[in-house]
């Protein structure tokens, strides 16, 4: 089979054979699944090949070397690109693989998952996710090499973005603080094709990326996207320096080599639906093998990386296994690389019981920094509300541009560039906590969802949690949010209903490595509660607080979380003095407590009517309520006003409570 380059100055025919086989790769398995996206994986076939085959440091034979180079396809959607690149290059995935593409239980999706895909470092596809993961993976590379030292922690984060992911405000948030923390090892490899799905970029978009990323404090170079030889020059001045990350504008044709070529439908499966288009195409690439049959010349380019890569990593295992011999390099690498916990996170915390109120935002603050001295990879910060927040870790560096050795960081008012930063920490391994107010939440949601999706044990810190917020008004004031949070599957939604739950809540945060929680605390004081078991009660995400005065027989319960469980601990108490029996329960974490066995819930909630007490809205308590039952909090916005008198406008006093509860009994 002849092998003729599609680009006038290819490079090696080699090179060649390998981007046309990533074609012919990526047709097949779209004209097999019915639909998928082609013009990606045509259009950069050849800038993937030279990075990959040549530059790309990874081993394939071990896809979670520590010190891999990571590459991220911030533009997901063309999956075929990375899923024909993992496959030449030796992963773990088939050409039956390939063949399953889109296919139910297949490891070749839509849009690659991390963790279901050998290879693949993070889950892509909402657009501007990706690039912002990369820096966050690209500052833990420097934060773990201020730790260790470059012979064990030296690596480069490599993105290929799209004009989509260009336009994405994520994506902008966070080169923004790349190129200001100076982060030399990342380098976004930008697929300027100027067409998205409507037609021309420049329907929409005009603007010079390069110049912006210029502004940015980027170095930026503009290659040929289609020739090997402009690539790999680009690539080959990205490794010259470290002083600012890198942005390379590769000039390419989306679909190239299909017949829509250029154009908005190689957005989509490009006509490979159609037996006589995809065809075509096969001829056009002069590729005569039966479908998903690779040539070994196509392999045999990505095996010498592969090879160097495994070379590497042995040298690299050397150089960790000489540096583990010091005990305290060693108990300081299995601490960050292991995820390992000190067996009694609770013993490390303070103890609140007896104390004055406090807010659960500053008991926070006050467990963060309990908490952090015996765990070296907490890192994190707030989109500049580190004091409102209580994210600062006290005695700790901040991180600058060239100084990594600190765990406090400046995100800026960056809110959805900073969770998206905050799972590529994650993803390399460090526990990232991000802090903002409640209501800003909206901003981040892309990203929360993302890292529920992904698994990843990342600490959202939302504070400022009701509408007692106060004077700040409805703006600020969060009724829905804490709703739309607990909708989100696979996150863990904390409203602490005070100082010793709050410290609950952090050892649950931490003790958790499979998903992110959401903690939301409060600005005002609360009454520390008072009581044996309330610890044991709230690690189950549920208790009761107030026992009935008729021991298992209460005729009403009264459920509250955050600030209003002291509404229904006080509520209780008075209507069981009145000689009613009334049953109080605090559900700090709605989610772990509906995940605790039918018995457990049943033994709290009971089976008498329930005043559900929440300063938000119905939605998020809907899982808790049946026929029957009534929901006490907010039909509405807040108001500007002092938080007391929002609390008596609003019904959330005691008084009311007791209204409510007569009324029902």
């Amino acid at each position: 089979m002849e092998t003729p380059p599609l680009s006038a100055s290819p490079g090696s025919e080699q090179i060649a054979l390998a981007a046309r086989t990533i074609r012919v790769l990526t047709v097949d398995a779209v004209r097999e699944a019915g639909i998928g996206h082609i013009g990606l994986p045509l259009g950069c076939a050849e800038l993937a090949t030279v990075l990959y085959s040549e530059f790309l440091r990874h081993d394939p034979q071990a896809p979670d070397w520590p010190d891999r180079d990571r590459f991220v396809l911030s533009a997901g959607h063309g999956s075929m690109l990375l899923y024909s690149l993992l496959h030449l290059s030796g992963y773990g995935i088939s050409a039956g693989d390939i063949e399953r593409f889109r296919k139910l239980g297949s490891i070749t999706p839509g849009h690659p998952e991390v963790g279901e895909t050998p290879g693949v470092e993070t889950t892509t596809g909402p657009l501007g996710q990706g690039v912002g993961n990369g820096v966050g993976m690209a500052l833990a590379e420097r934060i773990l090499a201020a730790r260790f030292g470059s012979d064990l922690v030296n690596h480069r984060t490599w993105v290929l973005a799209s004009d989509g992911d260009m336009m994405e405000g994520t994506a902008s948030e966070s080169v923004s603080l790349a190129g200001h923390l100076g982060l030399g090892k990342l380098v976004v490899l930008y697929d300027d094709n100027g067409v998205t799905i409507d037609g021309p970029a420049s329907l929409s978009f005009s603007e010079d990326v390069p110049a912006r990323f210029e502004a940015y404090g980027w170095d930026v170079q503009r290659v040929d996207g289609h020739d090997p030889q402009s690539v790999r020059a680009g690539l080959d001045r990205a490794l010259q320096s470290e002083d600012r990350p890198h942005l390379i504008a590769c000039r390419t044709q989306i679909g190239r080599g299909a017949p829509c070529a250029g154009t908005a439908k190689a957005h989509g499966d490009g006509g490979m639906s159609d037996d006589a288009t995809h065809a075509a195409v096969r001829e056009a690439l002069d590729w005569d093998l039966p479908p998903f049959q690779v040539p070994d010349g196509a392999r045999q380019v990505f095996r010498a990386g592969a090879e160097r890569g495994a070379q590497a990593r042995k040298e690299w295992q050397v150089r960790l296994d000489r540096a583990l011999e010091d005990p305290g390099t060693r108990a300081l690498w299995q601490a960050m690389s292991g995820g390992q916990l000190p067996a009694d996170l609770g013993g490390l915390l303070p103890d609140f019981r007896g104390a004055d109120p406090v807010a659960t935002r500053v008991a926070s603050n006050r467990c963060l920094n309990a908490l952090a001295p015996a765990l070296p990879t907490l890192v994190g910060g707030s989109a500049d509300l580190s004091g409102s927040n209580g994210t600062r870790l006290e005695g700790e560096a901040w991180i600058e541009r060239g100084k990594f050795e600190g765990r406090n960081l400046h995100y800026g008012v960056r809110e959805h560039g900073m969770a998206a930063i905050a799972n590529g920490l994650a993803l390399h391994g460090l526990r990232p906590f991000v802090g903002t107010f409640l209501v800003f939440s909206d901003y981040m949601r892309p990203s929360v969802r993302l890292a529920a999706l992904m698994r990843q044990p990342v600490a959202f810190v939302f504070t400022h949690d009701s509408i007692f917020v106060g004077e700040d008004g409805p703006t600020h004031q969060p009724v829905e949010q804490i709703a739309a949070l607990r909708a989100i599957p696979g996150l863990y939604v904390w409203r602490p209903g005070d100082a010793r739950e709050t410290a609950v809540a952090w050892v649950a945060v931490l003790e958790r490595s499979d998903g992110p929680t959401a903690l939301a605390l409060t600005r005002q004081a609360l009454p520390v509660l008072e009581g044996d078991g309330i610890e044991d009660g709230a690690a189950r995400g549920g208790y009761v607080l107030v026992p009935e005065r008729d021991a298992g027989n209460p005729e009403l319960v009264l459920v509250g979380s955050g600030s209003e469980v002291s509404l229904a601990r006080e509520a209780a108490t008075a209507l069981n003095a009145e000689g009613r029996s009334v049953r109080a329960v605090s559900l700090p974490c709605q989610q772990l407590f509906l995940e605790q066995d039918g018995a457990y819930r049943d033994s709290v909630l009971a089976g008498a009517p329930r005043l559900v007490i929440e300063a938000g809205v119905e939605n998020g308590v809907s899982a808790l309520l049946r026929p029957g039952d009534r929901f006490h909090g907010m039909r509405g916005f807040g108001a500007s006003a002092n938080y007391r008198d929002l609390a008596v406008h609003f019904g959330f006093t005691t008084e009311r409570v007791l209204e409510i509860a007569r009324e029902m009994l």
